[in-house]
């Protein structure tokens, strides 16, 4: 018999972030969060989001034993702002059971029945910086510290009890070594003269901070329109650059201004943390902070996190200019490996962006959906 309890303890939340630790022991593609730092996303009285979110907790036990979770979450903006009455479920684990995973699925069928809402579609985070996906193709690729890991039977699990794709996210990398820096070195001088464009470089994490609000309002900007953008609160703003903004190397940012100083473009890259997470096992200390530091300095991988571009200047080449800049800087740093986060199979824009850079397609995911019943 399985028992679904909702968990609204310390002790419990502990639980249900420490699931997966035994969920992928021993293996070589997942990557754990820091406990600590999960506790505090998925906390009501941290997280701002919940200013206009909500989120219950539940985990699965089978003969006392915990043996799946998930996340229900309501996110109120996208409800009454936007009119989309879905009822979200995310940080889903669970064994190689399906009556677990149904179990978990008819709880969150329940509450958004309750809530009047129309669909079911997850696994997803509470907005657009949250993690998204349940991977589909993939699984013997490292994973990165914003995408979640997953075993291959999610997909049937889900599909067995009528969930259908909602949406598909793809994951490049490309190799240093096979880009040809011509293109853009070339257009980026034109681009530049032509629209009085500036490339901005820092060098400390506090020149950042003077234009990290106009970079937020700035990805809202950039992808309002695509169906499942929710924008990102002022609150969230604050607390996103307070979460992150340690693990980022300031010349590992590049923004792009116009002759007002307004920004029109931006790109946030970080060293991937992959296999210093794995060594750290979800603690800090008294080892994890020197693996995080010492991959900050030396891992020769980067993730490409952030990007955005005014929609006045989309299609013109200004990436151009953020590429010519990241070829110098990830030479001189000797980086092997860049690394994309997911992005919509159907965003014609983004893949523009990366053409001239022989990306590789490793790794899918993609969301699932259900009516309410």
């Amino acid at each position: 018999m399985i028992e679904i309890k909702e968990i609204t303890t310390k002790k419990g939340m502990k639980a249900f972030v420490k699931f997966p630790f035994s969920l992928y022991k021993n293996n070589p593609y997942w990557v754990p969060p820091i406990i600590n730092d999960e506790i505090k996303n998925l906390d009501k009285n941290i997280n701002p989001v919940f200013k206009h979110a909500e989120a219950q907790y539940f985990l699965a036990y089978k003969k006392d034993k915990i043996v799946g979770r998930t996340a229900a979450i309501i996110n109120w903006n996208e409800v009454k702002d936007q009119q989309i009455k879905k009822m979200r479920f995310g940080w889903f684990d669970t064994i190689d059971d399906i009556d677990v995973s149904r179990a978990l699925l008819n709880k969150v069928n329940k509450i958004g029945k309750q809530h009047n809402l129309d669909f079911i579609e997850g696994p997803v985070g509470f907005s657009n910086l949250d993690k998204v996906g349940v991977l589909t193709e993939g699984f013997d690729h490292i994973s990165t510290m914003i995408t979640w890991y997953n075993h291959p039977y999610y997909k049937t699990h889900l599909e067995t009890q009528g969930y259908i794709k909602a949406k598909e996210w793809l994951e490049n990398y490309m190799l240093y070594k096979n880009i040809d820096p011509n293109h853009f070195n070339r257009l980026s001088k034109i681009v530049e003269k032509r629209y009085e464009l500036k490339t901005l470089r820092f060098t400390k994490t506090k020149q950042i901070l003077k234009y990290a609000d106009q970079m937020f309002d700035l990805f809202n900007l950039t992808y309002k329109n695509l169906a499942s953008f929710v924008p990102i609160s002022d609150e969230q703003i604050t607390y996103f650059k307070e979460k992150f903004i340690g693990l980022i190397n300031p010349e590992y940012i590049v923004f792009i201004a116009d002759k007002e100083d307004n920004l029109v473009s931006f790109a946030i890259t970080m060293p991937s943390f992959s296999k210093a997470l794995q060594k750290a096992n979800g603690k800090l200390f008294p080892f994890g902070f020197y693996h995080l530091l010492k991959a900050k300095k030396q891992s020769k991988d980067v993730i490409f996190y952030l990007i955005g571009i005014h929609p006045k200047y989309q299609n013109k080449g200004v990436t151009s200019m953020i590429f010519d800049q990241y070829y110098n800087i990830f030479g001189e740093r000797g980086i092997q490996k860049l690394i994309r986060t997911p992005e919509l199979e159907d965003n014609t824009a983004i893949k523009q962006i990366w053409k001239h850079m022989q990306p590789v397609t490793h790794k899918r995911r993609r969301t699932y959906t259900k009516e309410i019943n």
